[in-house]
C-alpha cells in the first residue's frame, strides 16, 4: 500500500537556486513547504573525495503530487544528477490535512 504523504530531499550549492527551487515548488503547489538547511556534503565525484557547502531542501508533499514534484526538481535543477530522496511520512491529522490542502492546484 502506498503512503499518502512524502518528504522529498534534494541539495544544491547555491542559495539563489535553493530559493528559486523552494519558491517554485510552493508556488506550483508541488509541496506544502520547503525547509532550506545549510550543511556540508562529503562525497566522491569523478574519482575524488570532495567536501562542499550545500543547502538541503526538505519538501513535504501529498502522494498525488509526488511524481510532478520529482519532475520539477529534475527539470529545474542545475546538477547533472540532482539528489532526489523520497521518504514516506506520517504526522498529526491537522498537519497532514494542511499538507494536502496546500498541494491542491
Amino acid at each position: 500500500m502506498a503512503a499518502d504523504y512524502y518528504q522529498v530531499v534534494t541539495t544544491t550549492d547555491s542559495p539563489d537556486e535553493a530559493d528559486t527551487l523552494a519558491s517554485g515548488i510552493v508556488d506550483n503547489h508541488l509541496g506544502a513547504c520547503v525547509h532550506v538547511i545549510p550543511m556540508t556534503s562529503v562525497y566522491r565525484w569523478e574519482g575524488k573525495v570532495t567536501r562542499e557547502p550545500e543547502l538541503r531542501l526538505v519538501v513535504k508533499t501529498a502522494a498525488d503530487r509526488l511524481d510532478r514534484l520529482i519532475e520539477y526538481i529534475k527539470n529545474n535543477h542545475s546538477y547533472d544528477i540532482p539528489q532526489v530522496v523520497v521518504t514516506e511520512i506520517g504526522g498529526t491529522d491537522e498537519y497532514l490535512n494542511w499538507v494536502r490542502d496546500e498541494t491542491r492546484p
